[in-house]
């Protein structure tokens, strides 16, 4: 179990050491972002509608689109690290997708996992049951690893037509981003709870979802109208050792992005027209910053702070940190050209390199 409370022992200093190779060697640890793709069975609408599938996953790494008999383009194909058909079930994803990306938070590698797709394609399904496993997984290590010491602390926030607000304490107002030199982009006074065990960390979670703005649009009845982050900060070290301690601390964010829309599918006015300007341009951000990351040379400015969703993901985005995509997506030929816009992002960003480091901090303990 978690410990219920912080440590005592003051904090020093913080080292971003290099992570270590199974020869004790050490070595930054650089990889691509690994993006997977997962497509939904037909909605309600679609069926009724009569939609007709269009794409389809050809094996475990490749989907492809199949058009209508009238048209005679050929089938085209995407690869990505993993691609999840309509029958896959939300714990493969995890297992297959993310988990690996996640559980390096448990070691001090910071991790981020993110879904990404048009609106009603499945991204607030899917985070939930990641993000629900991904916690289980977390306490079954902590159980099974008694020589060390767990904190696991969270904080929560949504961004909503640009406005920063804590998902833990409603009605706090909006918050502002600041640069720490060691830490990067931060939220100030954004609220932060300890986690006392596995059920309580649940219910914290749960409180964050039922604050997030939600509203209905023709597409979906309870569609996400902001960005949510739910970040876990875990802390571990050894149990009764005296004088200077390493302790591993490592964040590990669960994105759930809005999703892509038009405002002629979704119908939207008023209110609802605001929002989904705000997430387009932000979305829109993204995969500029995406697409620049993407690209061999890696040169120019890279416009980070165009909006505060590419500023708080900063170090998740060819940063240090492991990053793990998960772009959803309807098979529906309706919707044939937001899931080519979803699978050139997710092209773009499985060519984004992070350089990932184990965090340590520095204590002096009174023992």
């Amino acid at each position: 179990m978690a410990a219920s409370r912080p440590p005592s022992t003051p904090m020093s200093k913080i080292e971003r050491a290099p992570t270590l190779t199974p020869g004790g060697t050490s070595k930054s640890k650089e990889e691509k972002i690994f993006v997977t793709v997962r497509v939904r069975p037909l909605s309600k609408k679609e069926l009724a509608m009569k939609d007709q599938v269009v794409w389809e996953c050809a094996d475990s790494q490749t989907i492809l689109y199949k058009g209508p008999p009238q048209d005679r383009a050929a089938p085209t194909s995407y690869t990505f690290d993993k691609v999840f058909g309509q029958s896959c079930q939300t714990d493969l994803v995890y297992e297959d997708g993310a988990k690996d990306v996640a559980m390096s938070a448990l070691t001090g590698i910071n991790a981020t996992i993110f879904a990404y797709g048009q609106t009603s394609s499945g991204k607030t399904f899917t985070m939930r049951g990641v993000t629900e496993s991904a916690v289980s997984d977390l306490y079954k290590h902590i159980q099974n690893t008694p020589e060390r010491e767990f904190t696991i602390k969270i904080s929560a926030m949504e961004i909503y037509n640009e406005d920063v607000k804590d998902l833990l304490k409603p009605g706090s107002g909006s918050l502002r981003l600041l640069d720490d030199p060691e830490k990067g982009p931060i939220v100030d006074k954004l609220d932060e709870q300890v986690a006392k065990d596995k059920e309580h960390l649940r219910h914290l979670i749960g409180i964050c979802e039922e604050q997030r703005q939600v509203g209905e649009t023709a597409l979906n009845d309870a569609s996400s109208r902001s960005h949510q982050i739910i970040k876990l900060t875990v802390e571990s070290k050894l149990r009764e050792v005296s004088g200077c301690v390493k302790s591993f601390v490592a964040s590990l964010n669960f994105v759930d992005l809005a999703g892509s829309e038009r405002a002629a599918q979704t119908q939207a006015i008023g209110a609802r027209l605001k929002e989904g300007s705000h997430i387009n341009r932000s979305l829109l951000t993204l995969t500029k910053v995406i697409r620049k990351l993407s690209s061999e040379k890696r040169s120019g400015h890279i416009p980070y702070r165009d909006s505060k969703l590419t500023r708080i993901l900063q170090l998740s985005l060819g940063g240090n940190a492991r990053t793990a995509i998960i772009c959803t997506m309807s098979p529906a030929l309706t919707y044939v050209e937001q899931s080519r816009n979803t699978l050139f992002f997710a092209t773009c960003a499985k060519e984004v390199t992070n350089t990932a480091k184990v965090n340590m901090l520095y204590l002096t303990s009174n023992l």
